[in-house]
């Protein structure tokens, strides 16, 4: 005697409702025109030029900005939304930006792709260091 269509119903349901909902989080995080307006429109703070590392560089997710220093001194910031869909950059290991919707990989000290599906390189944006704090976006 086996009574598990309630059970089995109400699971079905919520793996349903998990899945409708994932992929509702998926459609939010890309967008089919993503374009230089990812870029900073006022200057952004992004806190201690000491959090950059030298030969590496530093993702700020939340401010959709990635901060190289290939040599000391040296900052390059560019936008970290990928040129493909959208999506902001997942992770950096070292001197290379990873997409985690589509793949697509960047150089993060020139912007450009390493692989795609994205054709087009990061857009840059201006970065200055001053009194060891770094400040990416137009510079007043």
């Amino acid at each position: 005697m086996q009574n598990s269509t309630p059970h089995g119903a109400a699971r079905r349901t919520v793996l349903h409702g998990a899945a409708v909902a994932g992929l509702g989080l998926t459609a939010a995080a890309c967008s089919d025109d993503p374009d230089d307006s990812a870029t900073p429109t006022a200057p952004v703070s992004l806190g201690s030029s000491g959090s950059v590392p030298v030969g590496g560089a530093k993702l700020y997710r939340e401010e959709k900005l990635v901060v190289a220093q290939p040599a000391e001194g040296d900052f390059r910031a560019f936008s970290a939304v990928c040129t493909h869909k959208g999506c902001v950059l997942s992770s950096v290991e070292r001197t290379e930006g990873h997409c985690a919707c589509h793949g697509s990989r960047f150089d993060v000290t020139s912007g450009e792709v390493l692989q795609g599906p994205a054709t087009k390189p990061l857009p840059k944006v201006p970065v200055r260091a001053k009194g060891g704090e770094l400040t990416a976006g137009p510079q007043d």
